[in-house]
This record gives structure tokens, sequence and C-alpha cells, in this order.
């Protein structure tokens, strides 16, 4: 289902059709380095962490995580932009993630700025939040862009690793 729509880009619901997409997504050499490798190695695995995650947080919030799709290449799906509402953290927070190929061309940028907008103006939300590895600087340069504050590090899973929490007022 359409949520937004942007000058190049169309923000949807992922349903278990996206698994293909997604798989590649989440094995991309910076989702692993930056995010995590999770484990999701088949389209089974895939479909999955889109039912528990994605379609749970539709549901659950109302929002989530969004497949972006370039208009230009006939609607091929090239990231994922959505808030999160995760346990460990007061407020929902801002994630993004495109195809390396399709990083660098203010593509998250443009998906990120309606993602805010959605979260204002349709979910009433006041404030939204970014957690990132300090070594991400292309993440860090887009939230201070996009308004972002960094306010601390923190350490918010179990994993131990640090990571620098970004604020920003709606």
């Amino acid at each position: 289902m359409k949520v937004a729509e942007t000058e190049r880009l169309i923000l949807e619901t992922f349903t278990l059709n996206d698994a293909p997409f997604f798989l590649e997504l989440v094995n991309s050499p910076n989702w692993i380095k930056y995010i995590g490798d999770r484990n999701t190695k088949t389209i089974k695995d895939a479909e999955i962490r889109i039912t528990k995650g994605h379609l749970q947080s539709y549901k659950n919030h109302g929002f989530g995580f969004y497949k972006v799709l370039l208009k230009s290449e006939n609607q091929k799906p090239i990231g994922t932009c959505g808030l999160i509402k995760r346990e460990e953290l007061p407020d929902a927070d801002l994630g993004f993630a495109f195809l390396p190929e399709y990083e660098g061309e203010g593509f998250g940028f443009e998906a990120s700025e309606e993602v805010i907008k959605l979260a204002k103006n349709k979910y009433g939300l006041k404030i939204l939040l970014a957690i990132v590895q300090a070594e991400n600087k292309n993440s860090i340069k887009l939230l201070s862009k996009l308004g972002f504050v960094f306010k601390k590090i923190i350490i918010p899973f179990n994993d131990g690793k640090e990571l620098k929490l970004f604020t920003k007022k709606i």
C-alpha cells in the first residue's frame, strides 16, 4: 500500500512479496557493516522478518519501515526508510538503508524528509530519535542534514555495542 510519494520516490508498506528484495537489502555490505548480520539467509527467513518486524509494527503502531521505490526505474525497490518503536528507547526512531548502487544519491534524505512529515502530521509524534554506529559517517551526516542533534552515547542492546543517539523535535 502506498504511504507517501516524493518527486523521485514512492514509499509503500512491505508485504511478503517483498521478501526477495528484503533478503538482498539485509545482506548488502553496508547493512552488514553498520546494522548487523541478522542471519536472514533465505526467502523464508526474509518472510519471517517481514512478518515479525514490519507487519507487526504496522499493526501495533500504525507505522514501520517502508519500502522505497524509484519512480524512474519502473518503481524498482531501492531501499527502506521508516520508523520503529523499540522497547529500549523512549520514542520512535528513524531508520534508513539503501542498496549500494543507490547510496549517495540523496534518496535517503528525500525519503527521510517524507517519513518525518508522516511522523508529525499522521502519527502526531513530537520527538524522533535515531541511533547509529560512530563509524557510520554517511548516516551521521544525513541525520545532521535532517536536523537531528547528537544527544549521547548509549548501549541499548545486549550486544554491548555503543551507539550514538540523535534527537529531533518535530
